[in-house]
């Protein structure tokens, strides 16, 4: 018999179990996977799916709007089981769901993209800073509601040592926090899993799928269906490429035809979609995706680019490409877009979603920088605004001296904290949401003033300073074209200082026996004597 053949054989299972509330009462039309086939549980609650442990990893349910998302430890558990225990248990596993005591239409839900820890320091970096504000926050917000959250990928950086460190992290806030796998969430030693031999003991997701459970699931709450599907294609050493699997892809509408069609469904990905602007990175099937999701209102969130976006696709499709928690990589304060280190708050409400992004340290208030007339290297004679959470239905005006000026004009740059953090070295990434006004002479503020989608208004004012300008003479190696002088001389920088000039510029040079000269250039003559006569 081929080898192929027993593979097969001894990695064929028929799972069976039942999905039951907490007095053992199964639970009816409860969608369970095993990431490849899909079923509903009877009305006993049971479910039975014939499964290839070569291909499928764990089983699933998409946990019902009407029961809780259980978690531990703030991470969310008992939704997954893994399929080598189901082995181990004769092949069944019954899961457990608490019925809710009331509705859950209003909640909050958090989307946090690239913490992308790599060493002691980012970890540090993402506890202090990103852990602390969200902790602080979400104790505020979970007075009032029930707190969801979903990472976008790369929670750390090819660093699977820092797997259980980043878990830990976590506990303590009061949300239930989802994962998502990201291209540095891979073990680099593997491709993914499909792209390894069948049977392989090893893969590329192992350490994702130890700590956090199956790379495409569901569940609802309220009346909201959520989706996380990879969108990474590994193929191991750091190489990747973005694009949905036509099995992953098939996943997902699979997952889609157990909802009503007009759902509101929010999709976490990793790798970006629809971005026009500093496009690379977008996924390669593009039109695919959007074809299963046409049938839905979809938000869809991700991260990968450290680049803040957002997308407006048609009536039914947004992209939110969101700013990472770990801005450009923990080197500074923000993203490669200027946006803040922080993450994504959408209030959710039935079908009715509002959003605005919470940046690091920062009051909720914090939407736009601003930078006063000169602030801007590049844009000196204006007055600059950095809106990252823009999109087209949102509006940037300005007042000069409290008079209504319109619009500012959109336009493309690199933002200036960012440059400033890369010592304006070239070919920076540049930045589709700034907007620029020219004051006019003499005026002495400007306010701009954002207006978001939802028709709430930040406003920033900033002062005009109009310094004088004063022009000063330099001699140019000093005063030499005159009697007496020479270039670069003694007597030409004494006769500049009596000429009450600003300065002098020579030129200075160091010898090969390291003696300090002021010369222009081989060609030159100083005191009549041949330079090459001095240098020896």
């Amino acid at each position: 018999m081929p080898l192929g053949s027993v593979a097969q054989q001894t990695s064929s299972f028929v799972f069976s179990g039942k999905v039951k509330d907490c007095k053992g009462k199964g639970i009816a039309g409860v969608v369970v996977n095993n990431g490849r086939s899909f079923v509903q549980t009877n009305s006993q609650g049971e479910w039975s799916l014939p499964t290839d442990t070569n291909v499928c990893k764990f089983v699933s349910i998409s946990t019902p709007s009407a029961y809780v998302l259980l978690c531990q430890k703030s991470l969310a558990k008992g939704f997954y089981v893994r399929v080598d225990q189901l082995v181990k248990e004769d092949s069944r596993h019954d899961f457990v769901l608490e019925k809710r005591k009331k509705p859950s239409d209003k909640f909050y839900y958090i989307a946090i993209s690239d913490p992308q820890v790599k060493n002691e320091h980012d970890m540090n970096r993402w506890k202090q800073e990103s852990i602390r504000d969200l902790k602080a926050y979400v104790d505020t917000l979970s007075r009032q509601r029930e707190v969801v959250a979903n990472t976008l990928g790369d929670l750390v950086f090819d660093s699977m040592n820092l797997y259980g460190e980043y878990a830990a992290s976590f506990d303590g806030i009061r949300m239930t926090t989802f994962q998502c796998i990201g291209n540095h969430d891979f073990d680099k030693r593997y491709q993914d899993l499909h792209n390894m031999a069948l049977g392989t003991p090893v893969y590329g997701e192992q350490y994702y799928h130890r700590f956090f459970g199956p790379t495409n699931y569901s569940y609802n709450i309220g009346k909201v269906h959520v989706v996380t599907l990879k969108n990474i294609n590994y193929v191991g050493h750091k190489k990747y490429i973005e694009a949905i699997t036509d099995a992953d892809l098939d996943w997902l509408k699979r997952d889609l035809s157990f909802i009503t069609k007009g759902s509101l469904v929010i999709l976490n990905m990793h790798a970006a979609v629809w971005n026009s602007i500093e496009n690379e990175g977008n996924v390669r099937n593009a039109g695919e995706l959007a074809d299963v999701l046409k049938d839905y209102q979809v938000h869809v969130l991700t991260g990968h680019t450290h680049y803040f976006q957002n997308n407006a696709v048609d009536a039914q499709l947004m992209e939110h490409n969101i700013g990472a928690a770990c801005g450009a990589w923990w080197k500074s304060q923000v993203n490669r877009c200027g946006a803040p280190n922080g993450y994504l708050v959408m209030d959710v409400d039935g079908t009715q979603l509002k959003w605005h992004y919470k940046s690091t340290g920062h009051g909720m208030d914090y939407q736009m920088r601003v930078y006063g007339k000169g602030e801007m290297l590049s844009q000196p004679q204006y007055v600059v605004a950095n809106v990252w959470d823009w999109d087209p239905a949102c509006k940037v005006e300005w007042l000069q001296d409290g008079k209504p000026m319109g619009m500012m004009e959109k336009f493309t740059d690199v933002d200036e904290v960012y440059a400033v953090s890369k010592k304006h070295q070239p070919g920076l990434t540049v930045t589709g949401h700034l907007f620029r006004a020219l004051p006019s002479s003499g005026a002495k503020s400007i306010t701009v003033v954002f207006t978001n989608r939802f028709g709430e208004k930040f406003e920033q004012t900033v002062m005009i300073t109009n310094p004088k300008v004063q022009t000063r003479i330099v001699a140019h190696r000093g005063y030499w074209d005159t009697e007496g002088s020479a270039q670069n001389s003694i007597a030409s920088l004494r006769k500049a200082a009596d000429a009450k000039v600003y300065g002098s510029e020579c030129d200075v040079h160091i010898t090969a026996d390291s003696v300090i000269i002021v010369n222009h250039d081989l060609k030159s003559i100083i005191w009549s004597l041949p330079i090459l006569s001095i240098l020896t």
